[in-house]
């Protein structure tokens, strides 16, 4: 049984739900200064308080084989698995950093490669696009899919 034929929904339907579900995610935390941006700031963050963090997103453009973040990666995914915190990856790094606030004139780029939605003092977890990605997160790793792929489309 596929994860379309337990949701009715059609694949690329489920996917276009799941990838603006995300982006509603993205948008309403990051003006709560709930997002953590770069994989040693998620590192940090993760390793302080991982209770408070509800979402890890990894991203990487599917042209970059960089073998030191692969093993990144690896630890941050590992780490998240055995704290319950749902992971999704991103393969539009350039869709991400549009939606969370693109780069700065004049300042460095942003380490898009890990994000983490943190929980804000407001009910971010009673969101109802939060909940379809857990959702989501869930029914893929029923079907042992641990790190569900999401393609946010060009807007």
């Amino acid at each position: 049984m596929t994860l379309e034929e337990t949701t009715g929904d059609s694949s690329t339907e489920r996917m276009d739900l799941v990838a603006e579900a995300l982006e509603e995610v993205l948008s309403s935390a990051l003006p709560q200064g709930c997002i953590t941006v770069g994989v040693y700031e998620a590192a940090k963050s993760l390793n302080v308080d991982p209770d408070n963090v509800v979402l890890c997103l990894l991203a990487a453009n599917e042209d970059e084989e960089d073998v030191a973040l692969q093993i990144h990666f690896t630890l941050i995914q590992a780490f998240c698995c055995e704290n319950d915190i749902n992971i999704l990856r991103v393969s539009n790094t350039q869709r991400l950093a549009e939606i969370l606030g693109g780069v700065k004139p004049g300042a460095e780029p942003m380490d898009l490669h890990c994000v983490l939605v943190t929980n804000p003092q407001s009910c971010l977890l009673k969101d109802q696009a939060l909940s379809q990605l857990n959702r989501f997160c869930r029914d893929s790793r029923c079907l042992d899919q641990w790190v569900p792929v999401v393609n946010l489309p060009d807007r």
